[in-house]
């Protein structure tokens, strides 16, 4: 998948209002691969919407979401399990991790469905994010800001062509955001994928190619 282009997209809910200036939302745009985003958005403005939409979660939007030609509302269950594995990476807002499982098994469920990356890298990634010593502690016992860690590393354990993240650092000190932008875009330019993050505040501490207003 080379790009993501929206054409005139709209949340339903935001249907009726009169008032929305953005830069996503009812425009035309196109994301490209290998490139980085950052998508400034206020409360309320349809960030985890519009990284639900491409993710293929929900379809609850006006307008047309295509990857590269193919417009997504054509997408069987199985083509989205496709990209889901092979093409497009989220690392949720509310992160959904399993808490009765410890930090290790939540990233192993997906590196077992995968098989891409070593355990080794996964090892290092926990040392260097400062949960080396949660491995197998439960998920549900770790504060949000050590569960975002971790969730950054179950995201990274497959192949994308680009990589969503919903207010990643929201919960983070500058040092440890700063951690998980070295670790993100490492393996973003290991894979030339791209990058669309969101933020309503404090931002993922990258340098990006283009800053959205939503």
């Amino acid at each position: 998948m080379q790009n993501i282009f929206l054409n005139n997209l709209l949340p339903n809910v935001f249907m009726q209002r009169t008032d929305i200036v953005s830069d996503i939302w009812k425009s035309e745009l196109t994301l490209e691969k290998g490139k980085t985003y950052l998508v400034e958005a206020g409360s309320g403005t349809g960030k985890s919407s519009l990284c639900s939409f491409i993710y293929g979660y929900r379809s609850d939007y006006q307008g047309n979401l295509f990857f590269d030609s193919d417009d997504v509302r054509s997408f069987d269950v199985n083509k989205w399990t496709d990209i889901r594995r092979k093409h497009i990476a989220l690392l949720w807002q509310e992160l959904r991790l399993f808490p009765e499982l410890t930090a290790m098994e939540n990233v192993e469920i997906k590196n077992t469905l995968t098989g891409f990356q070593k355990r080794k890298k996964i090892d290092e990634w926990f040392e260097m994010l400062g949960v080396g010593d949660k491995r197998d502690t439960l998920i549900g016992q770790m504060s949000f800001g050590q569960q975002q860690r971790v969730a950054l590393i179950r995201a990274l354990c497959q192949p994308f062509d680009f990589i969503l993240v919903d207010e990643p650092v929201s919960h983070l000190d500058d040092d440890n955001g700063m951690l998980m932008g070295k670790i993100l875009l490492d393996e973003v330019k290991r894979q030339g994928a791209g990058v669309i993050a969101t933020s309503i505040g404090k931002r993922l501490d990258i340098a990006y190619d283009n800053v959205l207003r939503l």
